[in-house]
């Protein structure tokens, strides 16, 4: 009785696998094409100013835009970088992190940094990548940092995690290397 199961169930697996090779189907998804619309176009990142993570000279636009040369710091290193990678230009806009987590949630921005951590108040709206670095605050407590996307964007959510990984020599586990 045992035969008969099994070969139901191998009968089953390949005919699932010829139907879905037919398919273009592709795990981690993005509902909203965030990756595919930023290779080859442009990265919107939204900063929130926090010394050494990101800095900002100069006086900031009243929507929050900013120039490139405006911006610096260890995290918009880390995103620019990203960008290269997919080949986008970046547009920065400054703001709280309020603000950013609101244009993140509208789709008027594609990711947002900061030195946000990952006890961040904004995981239930939207996406946050693994922990990415560990980092000792003015509280003398360590933090662990990660950056924010629209939620359900796994696909750019996982690409840039593979960025972060690569540049910082973490693994997938988040041991380094």
């Amino acid at each position: 009785m045992k035969r008969p199961v099994r070969a139901a169930a191998a009968v089953l697996i390949a005919t699932l696998v010829v139907a879905l090779s037919g398919c273009s189907l592709h795990v981690p998804t993005d509902p909203e094409g965030t990756l595919d619309a930023v290779q080859g176009g442009t990265l919107r990142i939204g900063a929130t100013p926090h010394a050494g993570f990101v800095d900002v000279a100069g006086q900031v636009g009243p929507d929050g835009a900013v120039s490139d040369d405006q911006v610096s710091g260890s995290e918009i290193d880390l995103v620019r970088g990203f960008a290269r990678e997919l080949g986008a230009e970046v547009e920065f806009v400054v703001s709280s992190e309020g603000e950013l987590v609101r244009r993140l949630e509208e789709g008027s921005l594609d990711l947002a940094v900061g030195g946000i951590t990952s006890k961040s108040p904004w995981s239930s709206k939207v996406g946050v990548t693994r922990p990415y670095t560990e980092i000792v605050l003015s509280d003398g407590k360590k933090h662990r940092l990660v950056m924010l996307a629209p939620m359900g964007e796994n696909a750019f959510i996982s690409e840039l995690e593979r960025h972060l990984d690569r540049v910082t020599g973490k693994t997938q586990a988040g041991e380094g290397r």
